[in-house]
C-alpha cells in the first residue's frame, strides 16, 4: 500500500462496479477513507441495488482500507448532499470526490424519446453536478479539494448517443467552469475520459462501437491516431480492464498535481493523453455585416478546398 491519501477522505460515485470501483480501491490502498456510492442500477438507469456498494466495502477491508457504503441516488440534490454529509459524518471530512456515476440509452436520433434523453443526462450530468456543488462548500472553507470527473469521447460524435453526448460534453463544460470557480481556493476540478471495459461497453474496445462498422474509430474520432499495439501486457488483468483507469485518477487526487486544474485527460491500455481545448483554426475579419455574397466568397475560403 501507498500512503499518498494518507488522512484524506475521498468520495466515489458509481463505485460499485467498473471504473468507479478500481478508483474506490485504489484509493484506498493510497491510504484515504472512502464512501463508495453506488445506487445499484441497471446500465439503464433503472432499479436498485445495495449489493455492489457493499461488496467494495468489504473488497477494501478485507485488504485492510477503511470504507463505508451509500446508497443515495446523486442525481437528485438531495442524494448529491446526503452522500457529502456521510462522509462528513463518517470521517469528519470530505477531500477528494471522483463521480463516476452514469448510465446509458442507446437510440438513434429520430428514435430518441424525451425519457431516454432526460434520464441520462440527469443520471451522468447532474449526477456529477449536485455532489460537486456540496462538496465544493466544504472545499471552498476549507481552501483545498480535488474534484475527478469521468466523462466520455461520445461527445464527438457517437452513433445512436445523442444523449450521452450531450451528457458526457456537458460533464467537461461542468469540469473546465468548476476549476475557474474553485482554483483560486485551492481545488482543482479535472475530466477524464477513459476507453475500458465496462458494463456500458462491453467486449473489447475496437468490438463494441458500431460507429466503426459506419464511421472513424473511436480512436480516430478521438483525434490521438492509432493506439500502438501492445504484443504482451505487462502486469495484472489486460489492456481495456476499467482498473487501468485508477492509477491517472488517483494521482489527480494527490497534491502532486496543483497546477493541473481544467484539463481533459484520457486513458487507453499503456497510453495516457491530454486533450487540448477547442481552439479557432480559421478567421475571417471585416469592419461590419457580412453580406449573403460575401459569405457565398469567403466562407468556402475559409472552411478549405473541401468544403
Amino acid at each position: 500500500m501507498g500512503n499518498r491519501l494518507e488522512g484524506k477522505v475521498a468520495i466515489v460515485t458509481g463505485g460499485g462496479r467498473g471504473i468507479g470501483k478500481g478508483i474506490a480501491k485504489l484509493l484506498s490502498e493510497e491510504g484515504a477513507a472512502v464512501v463508495v456510492n453506488d445506487k445499484g442500477t441497471e446500465v439503464d438507469g433503472t432499479g436498485s441495488s445495495m449489493e455492489p456498494a457493499d461488496m467494495v466495502v468489504e473488497e477494501i477491508r478485507s485488504n485492510g482500507g477503511t470504507a463505508v457504503a451509500n446508497y443515495d441516488d446523486v442525481s437528485l440534490m438531495e442524494g448529491g448532499e446526503s452522500v457529502v454529509q456521510n462522509a462528513v459524518d463518517a470521517f469528519g471530512s470530505v477531500d477528494i470526490l471522483v463521480n463516476s456515476a452514469g448510465s446509458l440509452r442507446d437510440r438513434m436520433i429520430y428514435q430518441m424519446t424525451a425519457t431516454d434523453f432526460d434520464s441520462v443526462l440527469r443520471n451522468n450530468a447532474k449526477s456529477a453536478f449536485t455532489t460537486t456543488k456540496f462538496a465544493a462548500i466544504l472545499f471552498r472553507q476549507q481552501r483545498g479539494g480535488r474534484i475527478v470527473n469521468m466523462t466520455a469521447d461520445s461527445g464527438l460524435g457517437d452513433v445512436g448517443r445523442s444523449n450521452y453526448a450531450a451528457a458526457s460534453e456537458a460533464i467537461i463544460g461542468l469540469t473546465r467552469t468548476t476549476a475557474k470557480d474553485l482554483g483560486k481556493y485551492g481545488v482543482t476540478a479535472n475530466a477524464i475520459s477513459p476507453l475500458a471495459e465496462t458494463r456500458l461497453y462491453t467486449g473489447s474496445v475496437e468490438e463494441k462501437r458500431i460507429s466503426e462498422v459506419l464511421g472513424p474509430t473511436r480512436d480516430q474520432r478521438a483525434g490521438i491516431g492509432p493506439s500502438p499495439e501492445i504484443v504482451t501486457w505487462d502486469g495484472e488483468g489486460y489492456p481495456d480492464h476499467p482498473d487501468n483507469v485508477a492509477p491517472l485518477a488517483v494521482y489527480l487526487c494527490t497534491d502532486r498535481s496543483p497546477n493541473i486544474n481544467g484539463y481533459v485527460l484520457g486513458v487507453r491500455g499503456g497510453s495516457l493523453y491530454v486533450y487540448s481545448n477547442p481552439q479557432i483554426e480559421k478567421v475571417v475579419n471585416k469592419w461590419g455585416n457580412f453580406s449573403m455574397e460575401e459569405m457565398d466568397t469567403l466562407f468556402p475560403k475559409m472552411m478549405g478546398t473541401g468544403f
